[in-house]
């Protein structure tokens, strides 16, 4: 086993923005440290019927393993594109809840797990476990919780004006001649 395989930054990657800062974030430390990345993608079966112990019907586990994997795959590219991210990289779909999948593949003691530490509203921390939360709590290995970037507050900025339909400035309040 080589010194990069033995040491590994583990990403959490769920395809949203703040999990692409985390997976740049994350080549970054592993280029920095001569380690391995590890692309981490969760998935659990939609609840219901078919998902319940007691169906008749078994799930399509590799089905929806499958597009997990396709949900991983196209974050990476949108990540990095075609070119990759410069470090050895091993790609697993986990199925699992994000918290718990995460401890589970960075359990060596060399590993760094880097995960998104996106600001989340009341109702959001209401009703969805943080990610982040967990694995800092649980983690037998160091966690670096990325922050959102500054960008984040101002897309969500737009999209709220965008919604309520407000101008965007004030010079969209006139035809552009003062």
């Amino acid at each position: 086993m080589s010194e990069a395989e033995r040491r590994r930054v583990v990403v959490g990657v769920s395809g949203s923005l703040g999990s692409l800062a985390a997976l740049h974030r994350g080549a970054a430390e592993a280029h920095r440290r001569g380690a391995g990345l590890v692309a981490v993608g969760a998935w659990e079966p939609p609840r219901g019927a078919l998902t319940h112990p007691s169906s008749m019907l078994a799930p399509p586990v590799a089905e929806f393993r499958e597009l997990a994997a396709e949900r991983l795959r196209a974050a990476l590219d949108t990540a990095f594109g075609g070119a990759g991210p410069g470090v050895p990289l091993r790609v697993m779909a986990v199925w699992d809840r994000p918290g718990r999948a995460l401890v589970r593949v960075a359990d060596r003691a060399g590993d760094l797990l880097v995960i998104g530490a996106g600001r989340r509203g009341r109702v959001h921390r209401a009703l969805l476990p943080s990610v982040a939360r967990y694995c800092l709590a649980h983690a037998s290995c160091p966690v670096l919780a990325v922050p959102r970037s500054p960008l984040h507050r101002e897309l969500a900025a737009v999209r709220r004006r965008v919604s309520l339909r407000l101008p965007l400035n004030a010079g969209e309040l006139t035809d552009g001649r003062s």
